[in-house]
């Protein structure tokens, strides 16, 4: 008969961040156990609230199944010896697996005998099985870990009770000093301990302990709750995907209710409020219909709505005071000048191997100077640069960032404003932080991006220098986090980007003026090359790009890293036109041929030519250079399948490794030239067109 499976962990309240990625490895650990221990059944349920962790599997047999297991051995020249007889090899084997040689048959794989026998496993009861599951509970891994009591043991919090129930039996097992038993623990202020005679009760009975289980349902009555409040108040109250999920995994048993800040406060920009009630105290702010910040916030309590007023004079007396903090940061932030803030990021640290802040802007200016004239900056957005890199930490002292980091640049473009600044030199100060995750926003102005791009590239190169560059999962300051905006900025600006050509150029200026800069930048290339180009990679996979297109575009001979993401995109986009495959097949003919000219010029001598078709295709190469440079990279693509005819005929007609010196080295030399155009979009012969 089946019978239902419950797995409970009682814990002391987990952070909110990790209650669900905790939940659903307990869940996909206990189904790879059920299946690795051949039980079935029919669902598999994860529960989790910040005081526990629970799965709830259905239908489970009372036995395993019986497992037929076909082995196999050693080959039979090795199994027998010269007189027919099992050798050591053969016995070992079976006796291995419990079996005797009169178990063996010899079946044939891939023209080859093989020793093979058939392993019968009857099943365990299952109560017996489900024993083994402590091994999963102690398994399941967290970004943090502690260890209590006298222990050596770590977990996410310390264990305070387990639940594992098959049918109305306990399944018995001991963690550290925690037995397995029936009895679970209702909400820590409302509810009382709860006992379970079988599984199918977990949710019901904890529901009326004050306990919902279920996430998705414990945030759908969040939901349904803020609902209902901004539907009475006429309010948008923009439910944040991120806040709402820390929220449902912050309480048990939630009752959403309004407090109520002094409109005063309403003079305080908009983004010091909201990160005031969002980050900090876990609030959902609210607007008018028409977007406009109101003195009130939603927030939700771990418990029911008896006394509930006393919670929401708490929860207002919390923020206020901390609205009374920001307001006067305001004010007084103020007073400060934008110079007097710079002079002092002299002071201020970037890193200890590296230097300040203030030499980190220096750097940056010179950086930003030189990529904007690279991408083709006009006149204004150059000044505009020019300034807002000599300012762009300034707000890293002022008082609101010291209290709230998460406004930097937020709070520099608004004092910029406030002191006179153009309003792109402010924009690009906010900007500069762009993207802040891996996809994040992306920075809209021209100059908020050549910034970004250049601070990020300060860092990049700055730390390469002093030799902490990432390896594995190590990457304390987040370069490749770093520079794989770089990359997404250079994508979606489209901007002309010949990244070696810039780190000479950047260098130079750097290394010419140590005094200015502070530190000499590292001269080896290929490591910060190959670290972009991982990048590069990284944002091709995730577009769902072939890997050999990848390798392909990757293995080019284009310095452009804009033009990179137009090769991959050109070539998947002809993967299934009838002429890709024959004219890359071509093409790739031709590439493994020139690598073995040994010439510098590529100077072809037509009157070397001996037949028709190596004067058509020297007549068509050289059609398509004259305006390789000028075209766009999806009509040099066209060109260069175009040749194919020409590529075809020429080698039905020709012998490109003739004896004759003089010949090989012309023939190869028109060759050459067709692979370096190739070269220009990708290392064709990388491409699999099978």
């Amino acid at each position: 008969m089946a019978k239902d499976v419950l797995i409970e962990i009682g814990l002391e309240e987990m952070p909110a961040h990790v209650v669900v990625p905790s939940m659903n490895q307990l869940e996909a650990k206990v189904a790879t156990f059920f299946e690795e221990h051949h039980l079935s059944y029919d669902d598999i349920r994860a529960y989790s609230t910040p005081r526990r962790l629970a799965v709830l599997v259905t239908a489970v047999p009372e036995r395993q199944a019986d497992v037929k297991e076909e082995i196999k051995g050693p080959a039979k020249k090795i199994a027998l010896d010269q007189e027919g007889n099992w050798s050591k090899a053969a016995q070992g084997f079976v006796r291995g697996q419990g079996l005797t040689t009169e178990d063996i048959v010899f079946k044939e794989l891939k023209g080859v005998e093989y020793v093979y026998v058939t392993k019968k496993t009857t099943g365990q009861l299952t109560l017996d099985v489900l024993s083994e599951l402590k091994e999963v509970i102690t398994s399941l891994t967290f970004p943090v870990t502690m260890h209590w009591n006298r222990y050596d043991f770590e977990y996410i919090r310390p264990i305070h009770w387990l639940v594992a129930l098959y049918g109305e039996q306990i399944i018995p097992f001991k963690i550290l000093d925690v037995e397995t038993n029936r009895f679970s623990r209702g909400h820590r202020f409302l509810g009382q301990d709860v006992s379970f005679d079988h599984p199918a009760e977990y949710t019901k009975k904890l529901a009326e302990q004050f306990v919902i289980v279920d996430s998705a349902e414990r945030q759908q009555t969040i939901i349904n709750q803020i609902t209902a409040i901004a539907t009475a108040h006429q309010w948008q109250i923009s439910l944040d995907k991120e806040l709402l999920e820390e929220v449902t995994n912050l309480v048990e048993y939630p009752t959403a209710f309004v407090g109520n800040f002094a409109k005063k406060y309403l003079t305080v920009p908009e983004e010091v409020l909201v990160t005031s009630m969002k980050e900090h105290q876990r609030y959902f702010d609210v607007r008018t219909a028409d977007g406009e910040l109101l003195p009130h916030f939603v927030s939700v309590r771990n418990g029911n709505a008896y006394d509930i007023q006393n919670v929401v004079k708490g929860n207002e007396k919390v923020l206020t005071a901390r609205l009374e903090d920001a307001e006067f940061f305001y004010q007084e932030d103020q007073k400060l000048a934008i110079a007097s803030c710079v002079e002092k990021l002299k002071h201020v640290a970037f890193h200890e191997k590296i230097g300040s802040i203030y030499e980190k802007m220096k750097r940056v200016g010179a950086i930003a100077q030189i990529i904007g004239a690279t991408v083709g900056l006009n006149e204004d957005e150059m000044d505009d640069l020019q300034r807002a890199s000599e300012i762009y930490k300034f707000d890293l002292v002022t008082n609101m960032v010291g209290e709230f980091p998460e406004l930097q640049g937020i709070m520099g473009e608004k004092y910029a404003l406030i002191q006179g600044e153009r309003p792109g030199v402010a924009t690009a100060i906010r900007e500069h932080y762009l993207p802040i995750a891996s996809e994040g926003d992306l920075p809209k102005s021209n100059v908020g991006s050549v910034l970004a791009i250049a601070d990020k590239v300060d860092s990049l190169f700055t730390f390469f220098a002093a030799g902490m560059i990432p390896s594995g999962s190590n990457d304390p300051y987040a370069l490749r986090r770093q520079t794989y905006g770089i990359i997404r900025i250079i994508e979606d600006k489209q901007w002309y980007f010949p990244f070696e050509e810039l780190k000479i150029a950047i260098q130079e200026k750097i290394n010419g003026d140590l005094a200015t800069y502070g530190i000499t930048l590292s001269d080896e290339d290929a490591l910060v090359v190959d670290f972009l180009k991982a990048r590069v990679r990284q944002r091709l996979s995730s577009k769902e790009i072939r890997h050999d297109i990848i390798d392909a575009v990757l293995a080019s001979e284009q310095k452009d890293v804009s033009q990179l993401f137009q090769a991959a995109s050109i070539l998947s986009r002809h993967l299934t036109d009838s002429e890709f495959k024959p004219s890359i097949e071509a093409l790739t003919r031709v590439m493994n041929l020139a690598k073995k000219y040994t010439g510098e010029n590529q100077t072809i001598q037509p009157e070397l030519f001996e037949n028709q078709a190596e004067k058509e295709l020297f007549t068509a190469v050289m059609d398509a250079e004259d305006n390789f440079s000028s075209r766009t990279m999806e009509e040099n693509y066209q060109a260069l399948t175009e040749l194919r005819p020409y590529i075809e005929a020429y080698f039905d007609q020709t012998m490109v490794m003739v004896d004759n010196q003089e010949i090989r080295h012309n023939r190869l030399a028109l060759l050459a030239r067709v692979s370096k155009m190739a070269l220009a979009l990708a290392s064709l012969d990388n491409l699999i067109t099978k």
